[in-house]
C-alpha cells in the first residue's frame, strides 16, 4: 500500500532533534515505515537519509555519555565539555 500522506515521510536536512529520546523515537518510526514496504522509492531514500542522520546524532550522544561516565569513574570532579557533531570539542579545549 503506498504512502497516502501529502508530505514526504522524511526530509533530509539539518533538522537537529531536541534530544536523544526524540531522535530515537523518530528513527524507530522511520524503520517501521520502511519495514512495512509502504513507501515509494523516493520516500524510502529520504527515510534512509534521515535515518542515517538520526543514527549519527544518537551515536554522538552515546559517545558523549560514555566519555562523561569515564570522567566520573576516574574520580575527576571537573566539568565535561561535550564534542560537537564534527567530533571537535565545542569550545576548542579537550
Amino acid at each position: 500500500m503506498p504512502n497516502t500522506e501529502n508530505e514526504p515521510v522524511a526530509t533530509s536536512g539539518t533538522r537537529t532533534p531536541k534530544d536523544f529520546e526524540a531522535a530515537l523515537k523518530e528513527l524507530e518510526a522511520l524503520v517501521y515505515d520502511m519495514e512495512n514496504g509502504d513507501l515509494s522509492l523516493e520516500d524510502s531514500l529520504a527515510a534512509y537519509k534521515r535515518g542515517m542522520e538520526l543514527s549519527s546524532f544518537c551515536q554522538q550522544k552515546l559517545d558523549d555519555v560514555q566519555m562523561q561516565i569515564q570522567v566520573l569513574e576516574n574520580g575527576a570532579l571537573k566539568d565535561y565539555i561535550p564534542r560537537g557533531r564534527d567530533g571537535s570539542f565545542r569550545n576548542g579545549k579537550p
